[in-house]
């Protein structure tokens, strides 16, 4: 058995100002807030894992994706998420569509990338 076998995953967005960057996270994404103390705010991400936006005052975030989700719906979900105001990534000679979406070469995975307001770097992905 290893070390972590049978634990529960917890994953990790750091943040300037966590009460700032909540309200994405919980009315932008719709994340359910489970408990808030000084220094995170932790959301349910579902299937037993949860979320700990972490407050780190001097955080820059990197170039790279953080978090991203698997969703049945790619465009159903982008239209949700651009209703709220929030568009893609769209990276120069990636060749993505003008919504900011990838798709794979063979076309089984496509792919947005996008930032939270303190400038995380988020993805969804769909799997064909």
């Amino acid at each position: 058995m290893g070390v972590v076998s049978g634990g529960r995953a917890i994953a990790f967005v750091l943040s300037r100002d966590v009460g700032a960057l909540k309200p994405f996270y919980r009315d932008v994404l719709g994340l359910p807030l489970l408990a808030e103390d000084p220094y995170a705010a932790t959301f349910d991400l579902g299937g037993g894992t949860s979320l700990r936006l972490t407050a780190v005052g001097d955080h820059v975030p990197g170039p790279h994706a953080v978090l991203g989700w698997q969703v049945d719906d790619l465009d159903a979900a982008l239209g949700r998420l651009e209703a709220t105001g929030t568009s893609c990534e769209i990276y120069t000679g990636f060749g993505q569509d003008p919504r900011g979406v990838w798709t794979s070469p063979d076309g089984d995975v496509r792919i947005v990338w996008f930032k939270d307001p303190e400038g995380n770097l988020l993805s969804m992905t769909q799997f064909n």
